[in-house]
């Protein structure tokens, strides 16, 4: 564990040695998103090294370059009570520690893309998976092709292994918050129409696990696709799309089978006058063993920023359903399934995954200036159908239905504060109580969850 803190403390004190700027390139979790070529034509006065690490020129027009980049991250998470006090490892506190370099190779049409990842756990009970630690392995390594169609019209084909994040991540996930994301191999297509994009996928899940160099492509699911996003008139946008889901080897609490579920989905987002708005429809469809699958979800997010008022809060309101089964017939499943959600659903502290719930989720978010944030939360759970039970965020039943026919599950608070305190370097701490609803309270143990996290992160 010291070397891997010596490193991130180098890195520490690297950031802080640095004083100058670089210009404003959104960096996201994906990373292969980014676009340095902004840096192209850049002094060489201005050369540093950090921008020789985000743009090299490898030819003379600049077009052929080389990006490279480094994510270190250190998260603690302490529980009192995990799981509502249910053995066997109510009290827990570890610690997540990840390094993710990668190099991004450009020369137009073609490109080139590998990203490593090193991470490791301590002090996971009753053990640690690969959810927890991957040792040293192959996050992402792809290349695609880049080709243009007309004006405006481009057909990108890219295969590989790759993070992949579908509109809100409600079933298309990178699960990013804990500490090893969740990678896919296959291929995808991508046409971009002016304002209108339509990616084409067929994708395999990557299996994690805790060794070195020891990911496998998945043999038993299957996830197919296509997703489109565009605009429509009042600053607003929307996808539409349907995935074709396969898991050949079902084994549930409830159910068993191969699973054949298509999810057909619309969803509108966008901005205007302090308003934005993610409002999104799902059905589920096909099969399950001999069951035929009718289920379905609604999320929604609406928010208002008094941008003019003093810590500029930013009010928001997420409201959703997610399915259950009502056991009307044996023949019949009506669990709604995320497939692969992003993690943290529902903030920092997420005991309860999006099947079978109801739940409403107001929060403010005070800006408290130089670099500093604060977000405060409440979540209020129900379950949708007492005939089923809760599970949580990879869909594992943890409160079978039976015992209780109370709907409610609990509530949820939350403060987190956050400090950017520089491009590259930023921090968490964060604060969560869950208490238990009638449901719980009459299912087995019902403790207050109590939960401490912080985080220190280097990104460049």
């Amino acid at each position: 564990m010291i070397p891997r803190l010596l490193i991130l403390g180098g890195l520490l004190a690297a950031d802080m040695a640095y004083g100058q700027a670089l210009p404003t390139v959104e960096q996201t979790n994906l990373r292969y998103d980014e676009d340095w070529s902004v840096l192209r034509g850049s002094p060489p006065r201005d050369v540093d090294w950090r921008r020789a690490a985000k743009y090299q020129p490898l030819s003379q027009d600049g077009k052929a370059y080389l990006t490279t980049g480094l994510e270190a991250r250190a998260r603690h998470e302490g529980f009192d009570n995990n799981n509502w006090g249910q053995p066997p490892a109510p009290d827990d506190s570890y610690l997540w520690l990840r390094f993710i370099p990668h190099a991004d190779l450009h020369a137009s049409p073609a490109r080139a893309f590998v990203q490593l990842i090193a991470s490791y756990a301590r002090g996971v009970e009753p053990e640690k998976g690969g959810v927890d630690e991957t040792g040293l392995d192959v996050q992402q390594a792809f290349a695609d092709l880049r080709l243009p169609l007309g004006r405006k019209v481009s057909l990108t084909l890219r295969g590989g292994r790759e993070l992949i994040a579908l509109g809100s991540e409600r079933l298309v996930g990178l699960r990013y918050g804990p500490n090893t994301p969740q990678p896919f191999d296959g291929g995808r297509a991508t046409l971009q129409w002016g304002g209108t994009r339509i990616e084409m996928m067929d994708l395999k899940p990557v299996d994690v696990s805790t060794g070195d160099f020891d990911d496998r492509t998945s043999r038993t699911e299957r996830l197919r696709g296509a997703y489109l996003t565009s605009v429509l008139p009042r600053l607003s946008s929307f996808d539409a799309y349907v995935l074709d889901y396969r898991h050949d080897d079902v084994h549930s609490a409830l159910r068993a089978g191969h699973e054949h579920r298509q999810t057909y989905g619309v969803r509108v987002f966008g901005s205007a006058n302090g308003w934005s708005w993610n409002w999104e429809a799902m059905v589920q469809r096909g099969h399950l063993g001999n069951s035929r699958i009718h289920a379905w979800s609604l999320a929604t997010e609406t928010s208002y920023r008094f941008a003019d008022a003093p810590l500029a809060p930013d009010l928001r309101l997420r409201a959703n359903i997610a399915s259950g089964d009502k056991g009307r017939t044996p023949d019949r499943v009506e669990s709604f399934n995320p497939m692969f959600p992003k993690g943290k659903y529902f903030g920092e502290l997420s005991p309860i995954g999006p099947i079978n719930i109801i739940n409403v989720h107001p929060s403010v978010s005070l800006d408290l200036g130089h670099g500093v944030a604060l977000d405060l939360a409440a979540v209020v759970y129900w379950r949708a159908s007492r005939n089923d039970g809760i599970y949580d965020v990879p869909g594992q039943l943890i409160r079978a239905p039976g015992g209780s026919t109370a709907r409610s599950i609990g509530t949820q608070m939350e403060a987190v504060i956050g400090w950017q305190a520089s491009q590259i370097l930023s921090f968490t701490f964060s604060l969560s109580t869950f208490e238990p609803g009638r449901f719980i309270r009459q299912t087995g143990p019902a403790r207050s969850i109590r939960m401490i996290g912080s985080e220190a992160m280097l990104r460049f």
